[in-house]
This record gives C-alpha cells, sequence and structure tokens, in this order.
C-alpha cells in the first residue's frame, strides 16, 4: 500500500468487477441471508424485486474481496520494483452504507474507491486516517452499492 502522504484525494481507482450468478446469489443467501427473493426465482417473482436478485451484504463483500485483492496486486508490484510498502491499519467503521438498486444475476458490477479525505492521527502519531468513498456501478452505469470508510493508513514520516 501507498504511505499515508502519497495518496492521492481525488483519485478514484477501479477495484475489479463482479459477474453475479444465480448459482453464487443462492449459494451466498442460503448460507447468510435466507430471504426468499435472494433463494428462488418463483418467491422472487411475489416481491417489489420481481426476480431474484443479491443479498446486500454480497454486493458488500464482494467490495471487500476485489479490495483487498487489489491491494494485495498493488503491494506485489511495490515490492517488485523494490519500494516500500506502507502498513494498513485497522479500519474505525464505516457510514452511509447503501443499496441503492438491486442487483441480479447477469449484473456486472464494478467496483470502485476514491480517497477523499486525509489526516493525521492526533492520538496514534505512526499512522494517517484516510477516509473513503466506495462504490459499485452496474454495466449501465447506475449506482447500486456505496459507503463511507475510514483506514488509519502508515506514515512514511512518522
Amino acid at each position: 500500500m501507498k504511505f499515508f502522504e502519497d495518496i492521492a484525494i481525488g483519485e478514484r481507482v477501479e477495484l475489479g468487477h463482479w459477474h453475479v450468478t444465480a448459482e453464487a446469489t443462492v449459494a451466498f443467501a442460503r448460507r447468510y441471508d435466507p430471504q426468499g427473493f435472494h433463494l428462488e426465482e418463483t418467491e422472487a417473482a411475489k416481491t417489489h424485486f420481481g426476480r431474484l436478485s443479491a443479498s446486500g451484504w454480497q454486493t458488500a463483500a464482494m467490495w471487500m474481496k476485489h479490495m483487498i485483492a487489489h491491494r494485495d496486486r498493488v503491494q506485489a508490484e511495490m515490492r517488485a520494483r523494490g519500494e516500500p510498502v506502507a502498513d494498513m491499519g485497522p479500519s474505525p467503521g464505516f457510514t452511509d452504507m447503501r443499496w441503492l438498486k438491486p442487483v441480479f444475476p447477469g449484473d456486472r458490477i464494478t467496483y470502485f474507491t476514491t480517497a477523499t479525505e486525509a489526516r493525521p492521527s492526533q492520538s496514534r502519531p505512526r499512522w494517517g486516517l484516510i477516509r473513503h468513498l466506495n462504490e459499485g456501478v452496474n454495466q449501465t452505469g447506475d449506482l447500486v452499492f456505496s459507503f463511507i470508510g475510514n483506514v488509519f493508513v502508515e506514515r512514511r514520516d512518522a
């Protein structure tokens, strides 16, 4: 990961794509969110969704999967170039998680993250706090998912 001082505020980074399938939708729902509109097409047809839809929690989990894969790729590239890699600390939480449109099998969700704010931590001098806007956009350009995250990132000059 980049050091706190090297993170560009306003830069939108594409994390990757999720191709939604009915099989994955149902498998996730069976395990974590067993509601009819996530489990069976016939049950989903009776709801406001009108058809099988992915769990919002699956949409969020897929964002995290893509964020981790992106971070791992960036770190591997930096190490291959001989660059130092910053430590990431914990996330002190998130706000404003929104599921704005349903996600259906056949959709292709592209995930993004944009650093929106950076400030040195007052209580932990080794760290800076990055606030980031996170989004999922479907194949037609509709925003389907978003939240504001926070994460501690190591400072170069700490």
